[in-house]
């Protein structure tokens, strides 16, 4: 059997122009292979849509054109992008080829009059007599419904639990199907613990639903999973796990290709073929300091139709210095330009209990204690200046008698020839 493997599409109105295009690629060069059956294994919204939406009529769309050519299998995916009900719709489209929204768990055969035969509970007892392929379904877990039915603090650990018991059971009706020469999938949205995300960054931790051991313990010769953004592979032996990652690029940052999964699948076990699409191109320009215009105009050589960040980083006294009209100016053939600056503020340190001191020495002897700064000498002058009368203290300075306010260096400095600017000193 040949299965297109097609995941994370997540229309919406902001990705639809990236999304659609990528996706109908995509349809278009699984006909060309002749594929038998279409898995999407969850998150083909991005959010919950309105049913006048745009992103809701291309998705159906596209949905229908696939199912012009053959079965196609829509999986629910996270919760947060498909609240639960979104794909009901797809139920009811007029198609040539039925589509089946696996939003429970379920065993799923596709039979040789190309209809979807679903199991009446979580499996079939054994392979039914008419069918060509036999796919286990396991939606996305809502581990919020099983913190509530049990000890939030133990909802984790339970949910492991039950999908590796569930996927041992799987693998008993697929030990049939394979003695019988019938391929077996398994289709999932998770995340595996190890695998890296589309920005290179690997999921650790316990709170992730899958192993691989637990997932190659379902005994199916290919398992097809969604939500992770990145395609990658594990293997054992003849059967293999994989993931297409998104069927296009959405953010910043993303690494490798966009694309979707041809698999061929037998009893004994899968090959596949990653084919990528036309995702847009993306270019990052990270600067720890103000952006270096040399670097932003090698960059726009090569940033024609494509999206374009730039990232800088400056202190709060330099934020005016960065000239952005200017890197606008010079991606003028970007299809998008993001600027994101980052500014690190000044911390300027409170001196505690400075407003409730009464006079100006106590207040400076308040500030110092906050800063660290020795100001006997600095109090001194103060007292000298209120005590004083002020021609008095111009007096002393004009004769260099008075280290009042200026210093030895800066009185050496004026010119014997210079008048005293004795509208600047304080009155």
């Amino acid at each position: 059997m040949l299965v297109a493997q097609f995941s994370d599409l997540h229309y919406a109105t902001s990705t639809l122009a990236e999304v659609d295009r990528c996706f109908g690629f995509a349809i278009e060069r699984a006909i060309e292979a002749r594929i038998d059956a279409a898995v999407i294994s969850g998150d083909a919204t991005d959010h919950a849509l309105e049913l006048h939406a745009p992103a809701v009529r291309a998705l159906a769309q596209r949905a229908q054109q696939l199912a012009r050519h053959c079965p196609v299998l829509l999986l629910q995916g996270t919760y947060s992008h498909e609240p639960p009900g979104t794909l009901d719709l797809f139920r009811l489209l007029s198609t040539r080829h039925p589509i089946h929204v696996g939003d429970r768990i379920e065993q799923l055969a596709l039979t040789s009059d190309g209809e979807w035969l679903a199991s009446g509970g979580w499996r079939f007892d054994s392979p039914p007599q008419k069918a060509n392929l036999i796919i286990s379904c396991l939606p996305s877990v809502n581990k919020a419904d099983v913190a509530a039915a049990i000890d939030a603090a133990n909802a984790t650990e339970a949910v492991g639990e039950a999908i590796v018991s569930l996927l041992g059971g799987w693998s008993v009706v697929n030990r049939q199907a394979r003695s019988t020469g019938l391929p077996t999938v398994a289709v999932s949205h998770g995340t595996v613990l190890g695998c890296l995300t589309e920005h290179g960054v690997p999921m650790a931790g316990l709170d992730h639903e899958f192993t691989t051991s637990s997932l190659f313990s379902a005994e199916a010769s290919a398992f097809m999973l969604g939500h992770i953004h990145r395609h990658q592979v594990w293997r054992e032996g003849t059967r293999l796990v994989a993931y297409p990652g998104s069927i296009g690029r959405l953010h910043y940052g993303e690494e490798g290709d966009k694309g979707f999964i041809l698999w061929s699948v037998d009893a004994n076990g899968a090959s596949l073929e990653f084919v990528p699409t036309p995702a847009r191109r993306m270019i990052h320009l990270d600067f720890d300091d103000k952006p270096d215009m040399e670097a932003v105009r090698a960059a726009a050589a090569q940033a024609e139709g494509a999206y374009v960040r730039v990232r800088w980083c400056v202190p709060e006294e330099e934020s005016g210095t960065v000239d952005r009209a200017a890197i606008v100016a010079e991606l003028a053939g970007a299809a998008e330009v993001k600027l994101e600056g980052r500014v690190v503020p000044v911390v300027r340190s409170r001196a505690g209990g400075i407003s409730r001191e009464h006079s100006l020495p106590e207040k400076v002897r308040r500030w110092a204690e906050a800063t660290g700064v020795e100001v006997g000498g600095l109090l001194a002058r103060l007292e000298r200046m209120e005590a004083a009368d002020v021609e008095e203290v111009v007096l002393e300075i004009a004769r260099g008698e008075s280290s009042v306010i200026i210093p030895e260096q800066v009185s050496q400095e004026r010119p014997e020839d210079e008048p005293l600017a004795t509208a600047a000193l304080p009155s």
